[in-house]
């Protein structure tokens, strides 16, 4: 038998009332514990939202790795590059890429009988991944992506359908401006999406590839780069080094200079922004750790002063000092546990409540979602729980050394 697990347990489940001290201080310790590991799951929980919800959206703009001009990359420029079937089977069978998808950029103005905007219109091929933008499409449909035919639709963010009053069916009259001439296209609004990202939404349209292409004058298998999703984005810089190796320095037949750029270069800010977040979430991890260590060193302090007498008493039956200190460690144990229970409910459950529900809003045009995104990560949660009860059981060892210094005769008298 486990002789302190076993005087643990008893005085754990001592209620009879004449403890009016230990009590209070069990339950300020199991509250400790209890608020600190709730408060450690909701911060993990929404920092790993935000950063994976507003990473998403981005990379769902720009994709994980841009194979472009080099001019175009260094100074965003529009400047086509040869992107052929070739091509476009080379980049897709360098290891870790799990798709390839061709775009072409124009720069123009939409116009209606009142007002005007400056936008920038993006021509997709066939082979684009609608997934991310189809997530976000408020009204309409999506355009019909081709790199043979022009549909002459376009689809235009919330944003600009507020600016100009547009609406699904519109028809609306866009400029673009040439080497020496104005060319005008009439597009018809098919869909509105919105992201939230304010980078994008203030200007990005999305049309064909086709009728892109064409209204920069390229040939038919020239477009502005390719985007590259990889299969796993923590493999991201491996998958880098590899493209460029592969493209960078190298010329296509009209003699642009193929260059590669991934998501973190292109978009500092935001992902130095992200970056910050877990900094915070660190500050956050050790101040709980620290107010659950504090309150449990304290209950259990008061535990081993209120029981001194039957801590003299155990010694004057030859109970060891080590069985005693293994004695109250395990009914810290029991308390830490509780609290951690009570933590995990608490956490957990506000997560999924914020989760399915939306409650807590945001400022979009500050932190680019209009909730506050929740991401319940099992394995997280659980390194969270394991190193909650280590820590807190590895800081409780040497305040439990106090009971070595009781003197069983004089202890017998301390009541």
């Amino acid at each position: 038998m486990n002789l302190p697990l076993f005087i643990a347990r008893r005085i754990y489940r001592d209620d009879d009332g004449r403890r009016q001290v230990s009590r209070p201080a069990i339950r300020i310790a199991t509250a400790g514990v209890a608020i600190g590991l709730a408060v450690m799951i909701i911060s993990v929980c929404v920092v790993l939202g935000f950063k994976h919800t507003i990473r998403d959206k981005v990379i769902g703009f720009g994709s994980h790795i841009t194979v472009a001009d080099y001019m175009a990359l260094q100074y965003e420029a529009i400047t086509p590059v040869c992107m052929d079937d070739s091509t476009m089977n080379m980049l897709g069978n360098i290891p870790g890429v799990a798709h390839v998808q061709r775009y072409a950029l124009k720069q123009g103005i939409l116009k209606t009988d009142t007002d005007f905007l400056g936008v920038m219109l993006k021509g997709m091929g066939q082979e684009f991944d609608t997934t991310f933008i189809a997530n976000y499409l408020e009204e309409g449909e999506l355009p019909v992506f081709s790199d043979e035919k022009s549909s002459n639709n376009i689809l235009v963010s919330r944003y600009i359908a507020d600016k100009l009053q547009l609406h699904t069916g519109d028809r609306v009259f866009a400029y673009f401006m040439g080497d020496d001439n104005v060319r005008t296209r009439r597009f018809t609004i098919c869909g509105i999406y919105r992201t939230d990202l304010k980078h994008f939404d203030e200007t990005l349209c999305l049309t064909d590839l086709r009728t892109v292409v064409k209204l920069n004058g390229w040939e038919s298998d020239q477009a502005c780069g390719a985007e590259i999703t990889v299969n796993d984005f923590e493999r991201l810089d491996d998958v880098d080094v590899l493209m460029s190796n592969m493209v960078d320095r190298t010329q296509d037949k009209y003699g642009a200079t193929y260059s590669s750029l991934d998501i973190q270069h292109s978009y500092p800010s935001i992902f130095a922004w992200l970056d910050l977040l877990d900094l915070d979430v660190w500050i956050i991890l050790a101040l709980m750790v620290a107010v659950a260590g504090f309150t449990m060193v304290s209950g259990l302090l008061i535990i081993i002063i209120e029981r001194t007498s039957m801590i003299g008493t155990l010694k004057s039956m030859g109970a060891k000092n080590k069985t005693i200190r293994h004695t109250f460690l395990w009914f810290a144990v029991f308390i830490i546990a509780k609290g951690m229970a009570i933590g995990n409910i608490i956490g957990i459950g506000l997560c999924l409540l914020q989760k399915f529900t939306g409650l807590i809003k945001l400022d979009p045009e500050t932190y680019y979602v209009d909730v506050v995104p929740v991401e319940l990560n099992v394995p997280a949660i659980v390194l969270i729980n394991i190193a909650t009860l280590l820590i807190s059981v590895i800081v409780l060892i040497a305040p439990s050394f106090l009971v070595s210094h009781i003197d069983p005769a004089k202890s017998m008298k301390y009541e």
